[in-house]
């Protein structure tokens, strides 16, 4: 049995499936699995070269739920969940030693982009807190990316060359172990198709008294968004507010999801007037339907609350 299981999970991921591969085939003691979700391009022709295991799925079944297939379809004790446009660099041994000690949850590499530099803010972040999401919808974090709560959301403060325990290294480079992916019921196949699912585990996994890791000799080359870029604007939007209102309703109080639901409906109908001139009244379809998203979670949220008082 292999010490560990990479599990990639493709979506129209031809431009990058065979470099990410590439990067693994010198790797021993592993076992390599791609699960695809119904691409449209020749992403599993391109698999298929390399000779690695590959699912195919008939429909795209979402993130989450191609993860958990992936890791009930191996066996290895380790698990590295990888992006296709993540290619791996060096530092599997690194991280797999730190997964095995005794109360680790998860453990995050070094992404680094095309020059080479650490992606910082992206490798490591604390859980965000409702007034990081808010920052977010509202659009202070663009405007004013070094706030206070922006520095310490996205960990502007961390050493990129020093092992550091965080809330969230990304799914895009994560190593846990079988073990701790069993002990929270794997990755919530709720968030769907994409986003926030990276999150809701690590907090899952905080929350059971395991210990999350940034590792900096874990590097892997990182270029991001491949599949979310094909997206139109309507898809893109509704399934990044949808998946945020998720994880907010299931990690915040009732008075603080109201709250992020409020900065949504106020972040849409601005980033809406500010899309107008560019885009038309596409722009206030596009926005309505996530302010209309936002006030049904809240009704949903708000009846289940009253439901149990």
């Amino acid at each position: 049995m292999a010490r560990v299981a990479i599990v990639i999970v493709s979506y129209n991921s031809a431009a990058e499936i065979g470099g990410c591969l590439d990067a693994l085939k010198n790797l021993t003691d592993v076992e390599i699995l791609v699960v695809d979700n119904a691409s449209g391009d020749s992403t599993c022709i391109e698999a298929a070269l390399q000779n690695v295991r590959l699912i195919r799925n008939s429909t795209n079944i979402g993130f989450a739920a191609a993860v958990n297939r992936g890791i009930r379809s191996t066996t290895a004790p380790l698990v590295l969940l990888l992006n296709p446009d993540a290619h791996f660099v060096s530092g599997l041994d690194d991280m797999a030693a730190l997964v095995e000690t005794p109360g680790t949850g998860a453990v995050g590499g070094m992404l680094i982009g095309k020059d080479g530099s650490p992606q910082s803010g992206f490798m490591a972040r604390h859980l965000p807190s409702p007034a990081a999401l808010i920052f977010e919808v509202l659009g202070i974090n663009h405007l004013w990316p070094r706030n206070p709560v922006n520095w310490h959301y996205r960990c502007l403060f961390l050493s990129p060359m020093k092992t550091t325990e965080v809330d969230q290294p990304p799914g895009a480079f994560l190593m846990f172990s079988r073990q701790a992916w069993q002990a929270v019921g794997g990755f919530d196949e709720r968030f769907f198709p994409v986003w926030f699912e990276d999150v809701d585990f690590c907090a899952r996994l905080k929350s059971a008294g395991f210990h999350n890791y940034y590792h900096p000799k874990g590097i892997a080359k990182h270029s991001g968004a491949h599949s979310i870029s094909a997206l139109t604007l309507e898809n893109r939007q509704r399934y990044w507010y949808g998946s945020l209102l998720e994880y907010a309703g299931r990690h915040y109080s009732f008075s603080a999801f109201q709250a992020v639901c409020g900065a949504v409906v106020v972040g849409a109908a601005l980033r809406a007037a500010a899309a107008f001139p560019r885009a038309g009244f596409k722009a206030f379809a596009v926005y309505g339907n996530v302010i209309g998203l936002a006030l049904k979670r809240l009704g949903i949220r708000g009846s289940r609350r009253a439901s149990v008082l």
